[in-house]
């Protein structure tokens, strides 16, 4: 292994970086060893000394998230303690080895169906169609277009890459500001992340031992109230659009454009009834849904040619292997700082705040805005969903309610300037400046945040669907 990575540097890095590299790693190696038994007296320091620093030290470094990860937990096992380094290798494969993360690289493969064939185009022309003509017309339109292609794809990049090209040049023509719209693009698919079947979702209920068809029917509805509350910014900002110009589509264009998209529409709806209706399982539901786009796409919206398909298939693969390889690293060390006994010590703090469940709720919003930005998503939830759970039990708090809040606001995070790495790919997707788009985009974080509060504040919006 260590021969193909030293392959693999020498072809892609310079000699001199690669030199320093080796040295910087050496010199640290060293004065760690040295200080071994420093360490070993610092106690629960370690955890800020290698859990965080050495890891935010990492990615501030550009450091791949995995490795950042897998860099800090092995740095603490071997300068702190007793334990053998082989430990990692179970951690990270007991991380990655739950049955129901096979469905993530077929959700994948789904996404990726949708943009090849033009199935998620389809949809968003025909909601185009019916509403664009009203005022904030074609802002409503980007916002369902996202819900609904989410619930399809669940893959918040997919969904921002397939409606930004369709919608932003009638947008621009209308005279929306390109910073408008990407900042509506952003919180629209951060919106969307809890539509089924968001890989998070997924990934949540397998850490947290969640029930995820509780959690597909409570994320569907959870996302309708962030959804409202970007609606109506998005009609406020909306006021003085003139829409007097803007011819409405016939009826049988209409009916022309509902034809070609229906068989894209029954998607959504089959991923979230055979779900949650105990029909089959996310991981049976994922392939059926990829036979499902396949055949329809082959059938209907002109197929996938061979060398289309062998870059999904790539795309696929690559993709997946960053999600699980994350997700076995961090499970790793969150399994270290769960052995530091640092959880029972914040367990016990989080417990006696005054403010009982309140308290502990607004602690998590917080929390997870700020690990939203520096982490994107399935990290967080995966350091932090074997700590927070236990403690929000203890509360009586509702497993899938404490789900949707930690989602909901993790996602915020996610498209928060000036940190949050989603903020930074929907600009890229919708060429825009990002020191144009940050003044833009507050407004819209304002209303996720006010949507979050309001969930957190209101189980029942959570729960009432189960």
């Amino acid at each position: 292994m260590l021969m193909v990575i030293g392959a693999y540097a020498l072809k892609t890095v310079s000699k001199q970086s690669l030199g320093i590299a080796v040295v910087g790693v050496g010199i640290f190696i060293a004065v760690c060893s040295n200080l071994t038994g420093q360490f070993s007296q610092l106690g629960l320091l370690n955890i800020g000394i290698f859990l965080c620093g050495l890891v935010a030290f990492c990615l501030v470094a550009g450091v791949p998230i995995a490795f950042c990860f897998g860099i800090g937990v092995m740095s603490y096992l071997a300068f702190t303690g007793n334990v053998p380094l082989v430990v990692i290798v179970g951690r990270i494969d007991e991380g990655m080895g739950n049955i129901v993360l096979v469905s993530v690289p077929i959700f994948v493969l789904l996404g990726c169906i949708l943009d090849a064939t033009g199935m998620g185009k389809a949809i968003v022309d025909l909601l185009s169609s019916l509403i664009g003509h009203v005022k904030a017309g074609m802002s409503y339109v980007l916002l369902a277009s996202l819900f609904i292609v989410s619930g399809i794809s669940g893959s918040k990049v997919s969904d921002m890459a397939t409606v930004a090209p369709a919608l932003f040049p009638e947008m621009k023509r209308r005279g929306n500001k390109q910073s408008e719209m990407v900042a509506l693009l952003a919180t629209g698919a951060a919106m969307a992340d809890t539509v089924p079947p968001s890989i998070v979702l997924i990934v949540l209920g397998s850490v947290a031992g969640v029930s995820i068809a509780g959690l597909f029917e409570s994320g569907f509805f959870v996302a309708m109230v962030l959804l409202l509350a970007l609606l109506v910014l998005a009609r406020w900002k909306a006021r003085n659009e003139v829409t007097e110009n803007i011819k409405r589509p016939s009826a049988k264009a209409i009916g022309k454009l509902a034809l070609i998209a229906a068989p894209a529409l029954v998607l959504p709806f089959l991923i979230r009834s055979a779900v949650g209706g105990g029909v089959a399982t996310a991981t049976e539901v994922s392939t059926l849904a990829v036979l499902y786009a396949l055949l329809i796409g082959q059938v209907l919206y002109g197929g996938i040619g061979w060398r289309r398909t062998y870059a999904m298939l790539v795309e696929t693969a690559a993709l997946s292997g960053a999600i699980l390889l994350i997700l076995g690293t961090a499970s790793a060390m969150a399994w270290a700082i769960t052995q530091s006994g640092v959880v029972q010590q914040l367990s016990s703090f989080l417990t006696t705040l005054p403010g009982g469940w309140v308290a502990f709720m607004a602690v998590t919003v917080l929390v997870f805005l700020i690990l939203g930005c520096l982490l994107e998503g399935l990290p967080a939830v995966l350091l932090l969903a074997p700590i927070m759970f236990p403690i929000a039990k203890k509360l009586g708090i509702n497993d899938i309610h404490y789900s949707m809040v930690i989602v909901c606001a993790m996602n915020v995070g996610l498209m928060m300037p000036p940190i949050g790495v989603g903020f930074y790919i929907a600009c890229r997707i919708g060429d825009a400046k990002p020191d144009d788009v940050i003044v833009a985009i507050w407004p819209y974080i304002a209303a996720l945040l006010v949507g979050v509060v309001v969930i957190a504040a209101f189980p029942v919006l959570s729960t009432f669907m189960l």
